[in-house]
């Protein structure tokens, strides 16, 4: 158990990473110029927003590109340290080469902010303002989603890379919501982040 644990995280940890470096890019003054929000601020018939001002352009391509640099420094730290290699699920199929990370690099990233906005849609059809938190029922619901709804998608690209079984995709869910939060309540103290 404790080996899945380890394997599961020096999997995922450029992931992580590249998740909160992201959350300090986009939070930089010297951005928000360039912070177009993805939906351009249209609305839809019942006069709310597609996603918000916080799903933008600029989210997903520093997203991408933190991921793709995460990767590909760990690969290089991976390559010369053999259980990082060896416990590493991204390369039990392929080897762990600059080109292969690049390009893994950039799924996750991707399917990281991709799988992030099905979840805002539906917050705005609920009337929850970006970045903030519901309370009650939707609160709790919104909470556990808010943690998983990008690790579905990551997940996902390591499911289909690596062919891991069903239930490690759930326990790559479960830990990765559970870490979600975790580096969130640090964010949220170094205020790096709004609200938890």
């Amino acid at each position: 158990m404790l080996k899945e644990v380890v394997s599961m995280y020096i999997t995922m940890l450029p992931v992580i990473l590249a998740g909160i470096l992201n959350m300090i890019c986009v939070k930089q003054n010297w951005f928000k110029n360039h912070a177009k929000p993805l939906d351009r601020g249209v609305k839809l018939k019942d006069n709310k927003r597609i996603f918000g001002d916080n799903k933008t352009s600029l989210g997903i391509i520093t997203m991408v590109l933190c991921s793709i640099i995460t990767h590909v420094i760990w690969g290089i730290i991976c390559k010369y340290w053999s259980i990082g290699t060896k416990l590493n699920q991204l390369y039990i199929i392929y080897k762990n080469e600059v080109i292969y990370n690049v390009i893994i690099g950039a799924l996750m990233g991707l399917a990281y902010m991709l799988f992030e906005l099905p979840n805002s849609f539906i917050k705005r059809r609920l009337e929850i303002p970006d970045g903030k938190t519901a309370t009650g029922i939707k609160g709790k619901a919104f909470l556990v989603i808010d943690q998983i709804d990008s690790l579905i998608g990551v997940i996902g690209v390591l499911a289909v890379i690596s062919k891991i079984s069903i239930t490690q995709y759930f326990n790559y869910i479960i830990l990765g919501g559970l870490t979600h939060i975790t580096a969130n309540y640090i964010m949220y103290k170094l205020k790096i982040r709004r609200n938890l």
